[in-house]
């Protein structure tokens, strides 16, 4: 969860940076400008990051949350794909695995 944190993060801060570099399409259903998906990239993939960390504590919040946020986080990806396709069919396949991860670990012991 923190390695597709960070990705996102990073996607987040190129989107912001240099939005030039991706390919836009022009009648895209969810079209925004390519710096406000690089601030949702940037922020979810900030809080993702947290939450993986906070995982380690072995924290039943944290994985509540974090099936939740990697659900948003496959969301993004997958409203992402036309502008960076192959990426966002990586991020949704991690996270995917993530989200299954979270679910089949075994109950912390009390």
């Amino acid at each position: 969860m923190v390695f597709g944190g960070l990705m996102m993060l990073f996607q987040g801060i190129a989107a912001i940076a240099k939005d030039d570099v991706f390919v836009a399409t022009r009648h895209y259903v969810y079209e925004f400008d390519l710096t406000a998906w690089g601030w949702i990239h940037l922020i979810l993939g900030i809080i993702v990051t947290l939450v993986g960390v906070a995982l380690f504590t072995g924290a039943t919040w944290a994985r509540v949350v974090g099936v939740a946020l990697t659900g948003l986080a496959m969301l993004a990806n997958f409203l992402w794909a036309p502008y960076a396709p192959v990426w966002s069919i990586i991020l949704i396949a991690l996270n995917a695995f993530v989200i299954w991860a979270l679910c089949a670990a075994p109950s912390p012991p009390e």
